[in-house]
């Protein structure tokens, strides 16, 4: 039985169709059938790789590859979720948190892929619930980083009140909140000054933006436990709720947005087993001088895996 990837790329940068001809070539000569997602690069390849086929059949694939940064990467994401299909990221932006390996490591990581040598890893997204007046039904969402409620115009101020679990905790103005997993607490929320979430921990950050309030600071609640964030009603400006940078639609005042941990995660391939503590460092070069390591190997923390079909392990994390 042949095995199947589609590619997904950011089809007008000169980088990512110079990487995309070599990853097809790397990934044909390994035995594998290759899918594209962008119409327009599939006719480059020939009619074996249409666009249509890959639209069919996303669960037909073993792995989504993904040519790019992290947008790229939130982009394919809304082709896999809801399917055991995972994301292999190779990162061609700047930062590339959620890639899985560097674009001089292309090779390599094909080799790896055809040798079934890695493992699968879980990631929370968060479930969006977005109540406007007037309509009886809520409009849904979901987010793999964050949720994002801002004011539509940059003159005027937001005028919010946020809620836990169906209770009231603090009103204020603000330029807007980010409601983060913690996959995406490196993003829009760290720059916004939250901090950093392990990817196993089982949470939802909240992160209020340039808020005029005493307090305004962030705030981590668990599982089960819910946000709401109204646009009050006298408020000057109305908001805008963008998922992962991506969806968006307009909050006018009155509106009420509740997001709560999703039920169903978001699958990431995983070549490296370096704990993340390793991948922020790299990815932040931090400073790490003067760290002397007293361990010895054997007590180091290892992955958790589980086996996955096609034999390679799956590094099941629960968020």
């Amino acid at each position: 039985m042949s095995r199947r990837v589609l590619i997904v790329t950011h089809g007008g940068r000169p980088q990512a169709v110079a990487a995309l001809h070599e990853a097809v070539k790397e990934l044909t000569s390994a035995g594998f059938d290759v899918t594209l997602h962008d119409d327009d690069l599939a006719e480059d390849f020939g009619n074996h790789m249409s666009a249509a086929r890959a639209r069919e059949g996303v669960t037909e694939a073993e792995v989504v590859m993904v040519l790019g940064g992290d947008g790229t990467i939130l982009r394919a994401a809304e082709l896999t979720r809801g399917t055991d299909v995972p994301l292999l990221g190779v990162n061609l932006g700047h930062v590339g948190f959620l890639a899985e390996s560097e674009r001089e490591d292309l090779h390599l990581a094909v080799r790896r892929l055809a040798d079934r040598d890695y493992v699968v890893e879980e990631r929370a997204v968060v479930d969006v619930a977005v109540h406007l007046p007037g309509q009886d039904e809520p409009v849904t969402g979901w987010a793999l980083n964050e949720a994002t409620v801002e004011k539509a115009s940059r003159e005027r101020m937001l005028e919010v009140v946020v809620g836990v679990d169906g209770r009231p905790l603090s009103s204020f103005g603000c330029d807007g909140v980010v409601m983060s997993t913690a996959t995406g607490s490196t993003a829009h929320a760290f720059s916004a000054g939250g901090p950093v979430m392990w990817p196993d921990v089982d949470a939802v950050l909240l992160v209020p933006l340039s808020a005029h309030a005493l307090f305004a600071r962030p705030l981590v609640i668990g599982p089960r436990s819910t946000f709401t964030v109204e646009i009050r009603e006298h408020s000057a400006a109305s908001g805008v709720l963008t998922c992962d940078g991506r969806r968006s639609i307009d909050l006018p005042p009155g509106s009420r947005v509740v997001v709560r941990r999703g039920d169903v995660p978001l699958r990431l391939a995983r070549l490296s087993t370096a704990p993340f503590t390793d991948r922020l460092v790299s990815k932040f070069s931090l400073p790490v001088t003067g760290w002397r390591d007293r361990l010895p190997q054997a007590v180091r923390s290892e992955p958790r895996g589980v086996p996955v079909p096609g034999g390679a392990r799956g590094d099941e994390t629960k968020e």
